[in-house]
């Protein structure tokens, strides 16, 4: 490919996607440090979202690398950076996919055992194959600078193979086209079960069917529902309308607009899934601020203490042992 085909990356598009990456870098931290310090609200499914966490923590500091160097040219840290994306994407894609499919077994076949019997097939698939796809294009020389046509600054497949297409399908865009299938598909089917038994528990339960609380729960597991493959197609249809710009070669594929799209959505993942199953998931969300109001209090009475040269006398918090928080949406 010419060197006048390169997609160029602006000033601003670079710290628009910079700013992008930390706050992904920082959402997925979130969600792995609350994990690890409240084993109360370490259900499966958060811990699924965890590894998912893990691989978008990988993807947003490979990205950020990538968007702040601005690679010219096949290189060793090209090659590297463009590897370590490759691999931490895909297995995004699969960690998202297995997370439905755990949900799915669990609430609309109603089998925890089966769903739990998953988790190691899903780290086998989740973290295997992207690895060996990986594997395969470091060995057939098919990582390396793509002139931005695909991506944001940073290395991906190598614009110069003459199969790349072939590669960029391997490598993210068929997983990519098929989470955009069985994600809507999975999410509807748990919808649509948890509608028919609500409404049945409704019909025999009337006095806890008109619960606030009843409903205010049942409420936000529907939004959230209906959120979680919304928000991955916003953030990734950028990516993939860029690649098919670049299979019939329109010009439009280089339109900064786009390329800032594509670069955000690519790199927001881990700051996405943390304001769902964070930010507004009530439990962890509740536990998070006692636990910054706590820390923030802790400071302001020693401050006092010393101020005062007293002893700094403890204040017993309020007990929330007596609360078993569910990870409830």
């Amino acid at each position: 490919m010419a060197e006048g085909n390169r997609t160029e990356v602006f000033v601003y598009e670079q710290v628009v996607i910079l700013i992008s990456c930390a706050l992904s870098f920082l959402g997925s931290l979130l969600i792995i440090i609350t994990y690890i310090i409240w084993a109360d609200l370490r259900t499966t499914p958060r811990k699924l979202l965890v590894f998912m966490s893990v691989a978008d923590l990988l993807s947003a500091i490979s990205y950020s690398f990538g968007v702040w160097k601005i690679f010219d040219e096949d290189s060793l840290d090209c090659i590297v950076q463009g590897a370590i994306s490759t691999f931490a994407n895909t297995s995004s894609f699969f960690w998202t996919v297995a997370i439905a499919i755990y949900l799915y077994i669990f609430i609309v076949r109603s089998s925890q055992r089966v769903a739990d019997s998953l988790v190691l097939y899903f780290h086998l698939v989740s973290w295997g194959v992207p690895l060996g796809i990986t594997v395969a294009a470091l060995c057939l020389h098919k990582i390396g600078y793509d002139a931005s046509e695909v991506s944001v600054g940073w290395c991906w497949v190598s614009i110069k193979a003459e199969d790349h297409v072939l590669w960029m399908l391997l490598t993210g865009k068929i997983w990519e086209l098929l989470a955009y299938v069985m994600l809507p598909v999975l999410y509807l089917l748990i919808k649509h079960h948890i509608h028919r038994a609500h409404a049945a528990l409704s019909e025999y339960r009337p006095i806890l069917a008109s619960s606030p609380m009843s409903n205010s729960v049942t409420s936000m597991a529907d939004r959230k529902l209906t959120l979680i493959p919304i928000i991955f197609i916003f953030l990734r249809i950028w990516s993939t309308v860029r690649f098919i710009l670049m299979l019939v070669d329109s010009p439009a594929r280089q339109n900064p607009v786009l390329v800032t799209l594509h670069g955000v959505g690519n790199t927001f993942q881990g700051a996405a899934n943390c304001i769902m199953f964070v930010l507004c998931t009530q439990p962890v969300r509740v536990r998070l601020a006692n636990f910054l109001c706590c820390r923030g209090q802790a400071r302001a009475r020693g401050a006092e203490s010393q101020r005062n040269d007293g002893p700094d006398t403890p204040s017993h918090a309020e007990d929330n042992g007596t609360h078993r928080w569910l990870d409830k949406d």
